[in-house]
């Protein structure tokens, strides 16, 4: 996912109501939209250096977008936006190698009248269910952190994820981690211990779970490598 216009270097001043944050760019503060709606734990921190676009359309109440933050010398994808963007871009291109060579790859595609998926794979008539979390938690330099507060959606994720797997279908949830120079990824069961005790009946009934890292930077921001799950 290629950044179309050059990013603008500034610093983070505070975020709220969700969708605002300030922003120092010089000596002006300028009002960006948060494309984040997560708790966004750990990134928040006065002046962290931000990197934020521009849009010029008279339609735009805010005429900024927060993009990436850096943290702990790590630079962070923080738009959620992107997130299946990135993962479409990985699946057409072949990036995911447990995902590659699809026939057919359709985005949010529903499974039951409540639940839709991010993607709906077809592969040699093995029909797959593909989940995309966007992971930004990062609490020691190496290890990556899903969820960063609790999550009732992702529960509910899991379980109906099962549910499509005792139907046949091969189901995965990808951990799409946004934050450069990460080793490993864990679930963060000191922060949702339902998640994590779903997370593992998940596992048990064949539930694939992956963990990919990108490559971030002012230019763009794509699948990089795929990274261990240290859960027992």
């Amino acid at each position: 996912m290629k950044f179309t216009k050059s990013l603008i270097k500034g610093k983070l001043v505070k975020r709220y109501k969700r969708f605002f944050t300030d922003i120092k760019l010089n000596k002006e503060i300028v009002v960006a939209h948060c494309p984040n709606t997560g708790s966004m734990k750990g990134l928040l921190e006065e002046g962290n250096e931000v990197l934020i676009s521009k849009n010029d359309d008279p339609k735009r109440k805010l005429k900024y977008t927060l993009e990436i933050i850096k943290v702990k010398k790590n630079l962070v994808g923080v738009n959620t936006h992107f997130a299946n963007k990135i993962v479409h871009y990985g699946l057409s291109h072949n990036l995911i190698s447990e995902l590659k060579d699809n026939d057919t790859i359709k985005s949010e595609v529903f499974f039951n009248k409540e639940t839709r998926f991010d993607f709906f794979l077809k592969k040699n008539n093995q029909k797959i269910f593909v989940e995309v979390k966007n992971v930004t938690l990062f609490r020691s330099k190496k290890i990556a952190e899903f969820p960063d507060a609790i999550t009732s959606r992702g529960t509910k994720h899991l379980k109906t994820l099962i549910d499509a797997t005792k139907k046949g279908y091969k189901t995965y949830i990808l951990f799409l981690i946004q934050i450069e120079k990460i080793e490993h990824f864990k679930i963060a069961k000191d922060i949702d211990k339902d998640y994590y005790d779903n997370y593992l009946l998940a596992k048990k009934a064949g539930v694939n779970f992956l963990a990919y890292r990108c490559k971030v930077n002012s230019k763009e921001i794509k699948i990089e490598k795929r990274v261990k799950i240290i859960n027992d």
